[in-house]
């Protein structure tokens, strides 16, 4: 039997981003209901290379969709001129394991990251949000203010990197594509980019904060991405004793999240103060947003059921869109 093969540009025509919010919100409902199948993901630390390979399997009984992805993020990549994410998507027949697919992941993981931000901010942010800050300039933060321009009516967008022209860059790349405003300015810096903002999103790879949580505005929603090993740090304290913390799995964060993890050692964070699941609130389990002037964080670490929901809808689309190489293997 053939295998479908999607390459990176034939992987973004399968999966928009409206389709993939919608997707992910479906399987952060799976995960919190515990119908969905995905062990903690494994990991392979590249010290020298402050690198890592990350393997990722899930199965989602609702969608049909058996995958697993192989990730690796070496930071230092862009010095020779590489990506700093390269990843595959193994997608198989959970009737017969046979595979049925293999998927360009860097955009996929892209995409579903940005996607899950927006089912958060779909869920917890103000309707009237209309100005956002992406704190990063890479492909993610890319996808961050595609995903959040899907679900709110986005005027002004303010981008901030220590790299001025990599932000200046983000600013022309993306001013009036894909649903995002023509306002994209770049901030002179994080805090001022923050201050201005009713949705924050960081996309970093940082190991402090990207902010200073003094600057939010009340009725913010913030969405943090970036950080997925005990010691990257994107959010401060004060950002998390101010909001009302959503995540997309607590044993995911509790085992990855840098921004919960030393908190909770050093004895200035509990665990009991994360107020809930993303899906648990979709299920209409645990509130969300209760007062306008909340202050709500959406910490995200990434979970295999968002790789194999978009994998899912990717696949689909492909199908009857002809899209990708048949090979038999």
């Amino acid at each position: 039997m053939p295998i479908r093969i999607l390459t990176s540009q034939q992987l973004r025509q399968a999966l928009p981003m409206v389709d993939a919010v919608k997707a992910m919100k479906q399987a952060y409902a799976q995960l919190s209901s515990g119908a969905a199948r995905v062990p903690l993901r494994s990991r392979i630390d590249f010290d020298q290379a402050s690198g890592v390979a990350l393997f990722m399997p899930a199965y989602l009984p609702q969608d049909e969709s058996l995958a697993i992805k192989i990730v690796s993020v070496f930071p230092h990549n862009p010095d020779q001129d590489l990506p700093t994410i390269h990843a595959l998507v193994l997608v198989l027949d959970p009737a017969t394991g046979r595979p049925m697919a293999l998927l360009e992941g860097a955009s996929l993981t892209a995409i579903r990251t940005g996607a899950g931000s927006g089912a958060a901010t779909d869920v917890l942010a103000r309707a009237e949000s209309s100005t956002v800050a992406i704190i990063g300039s890479g492909a993610q933060a890319k996808t961050q203010l595609e995903a959040v321009c899907c679900v709110r009516d986005i005027e002004q967008v303010w981008v901030y990197s220590p790299n001025s022209e990599h932000a200046q860059a983000f600013a022309i790349d993306t001013a009036g594509h894909n649903g995002v405003p023509q306002s994209v300015q770049v901030a002179e810096s994080a805090d001022k980019a923050v201050a201005e903002a009713d949705i924050v999103c960081t996309a970093t790879t940082s190991h402090q904060p990207v902010f200073d949580g003094r600057r939010l505005r009340p009725g913010c929603h913030v969405n943090a991405v970036g950080s997925f090993t005990p010691n990257m740090v994107e959010i401060d304290l004060e950002t998390l004793t101010r909001a009302r913390v959503v995540v997309d799995s607590r044993d995911a964060v509790l085992e990855e999240a840098g921004e919960l993890i030393q908190p909770i050692r050093a004895g200035k964070y509990k665990e009991r103060d994360i107020h809930a699941e993303l899906g648990e609130i979709i299920l209409g389990k645990s509130e969300g947003r209760t007062e306008a002037e909340q202050i709500t964080l959406f910490k995200s670490v990434g979970v295999a059921v968002q790789d194999a929901a978009a994998a899912a809808v990717a696949l689909r689309s492909a199908e009857a869109k002809g899209l990708g190489e048949l090979i038999d293997l």
